[in-house]
């Protein structure tokens, strides 16, 4: 435990800081304020290696137990009240979203670690899906760097985009929110977007996110059979994945304890504190793995499939509320 506290600690603290800049300025994602600081600090300052055990687990445990808290922001009583239609559109999104990019992806040419975990970024819910796939796929830092890069652009980009639009098409306040919660990455920034839109925007807009939110579980779980059925064929592939990530587990028990409304709305609001403090951190340690030179590596091909993700997820929740209201 003396080898992991002060990597811990260094985690923590940049996770609380990150959460503080989200209580001042609730428009701004705390997930993304501490993936841009551990990126600065990453590639200012040389940290010492004492650091680097609680760093690594700050990236994997502490991302869990965030990820297992975040369950408790799933209320399946709300999101059933948008009706089956747009419970429809919103499965539609994820999975086409999903398969749509994984084959632009291959016809770029890119590894499919590298796919996956921007089809997930981009399908479901930003950072933290990102973060939760590459411990199933066992994907490379280079990776994970690359997709948390192209989710903090490409999802900054659409809190100006998305109102834009919205007033263009000359849609209602409540399907323009509909769209934005269907179609954005990061719950904060659907916030964001959906508040510059109106106030009922942003009820419906973040009840259509936490709903793909709550896919996190099941593409978690398939992502781990596949990945569990690629290996038991190959020789020394290691330890399989398990095939349903106890964090999944926890996700979804957590669910069932927000659904039920056994827990007083004082209690969900401090444990809400906790879990973004936990993700903050777990993406600042995360953050601290991307450097500018390897990015540099990584050519064009990644940018191209984040913008072909992003049109893609967008077009499909617009046609889908088009479709349904």
């Amino acid at each position: 435990m003396r080898k992991l506290l002060p990597g811990l600690v260094l985690c923590l603290i940049a996770g609380a800081v990150s959460a503080a800049v989200n209580l001042a300025l609730p428009e701004v994602s705390a997930l993304l304020v501490a993936i841009l600081l551990g990126v600065v600090v990453g590639n200012v300052v040389r940290l010492p290696e004492s650091l680097r055990p609680g760093i690594a687990v700050s990236a994997k445990r502490v991302l869990r137990i965030g990820i297992v808290l975040l369950g408790l922001q799933v209320v399946v009583g709300d999101i059933v009240g948008l009706g089956w239609p747009m419970l429809i559109v919103i499965v539609t999104i994820v999975g086409l979203g999903l398969v749509g990019t994984l084959i632009a992806g291959r016809l770029l040419g890119m590894p499919w670690a590298q796919r996956v975990l921007i089809a997930c970024g981009f399908s479901i819910c930003g950072a933290a899906a990102v973060a939760a796939a590459s411990g199933v796929v066992d994907a490379e830092e280079e990776d994970v760097a690359t997709g948390l890069g192209l989710v903090v652009l490409f999802g900054t980009l659409m809190i100006p985009a998305m109102p834009l639009l919205v007033s263009l098409l000359g849609m209602s306040d409540y399907d323009g929110g509909l769209w934005i919660g269907g179609a954005t990455h990061e719950v904060a920034q659907v916030v964001a977007a959906a508040g510059l839109v109106g106030p009922d925007a942003l009820k419906v807009a973040v009840i259509v996110k936490l709903a793909r939110v709550a896919m996190l579980a099941p593409v978690i779980a398939v992502l781990s059979l596949l990945v569990r059925r690629a290996s038991s064929g190959a020789v020394g592939t290691g330890k399989r994945p398990p095939i349903v990530p106890l964090f999944v587990v926890g996700f979804l028990a957590m669910s069932a304890v927000a659904s039920l409304h056994l827990l007083p709305a004082g209690v969900l609001a401090g444990v809400k504190v906790v879990q973004t403090l936990l993700l903050a951190a777990a993406m600042f340690a995360l953050g601290l793995g991307v450097r500018f030179a390897t990015l540099a590596k990584v050519g064009p091909r990644p940018f191209v499939l984040g913008a072909i993700s992003t049109v893609l997820v967008t077009a499909i929740a617009w046609a889908g509320v088009a479709l349904t209201q």
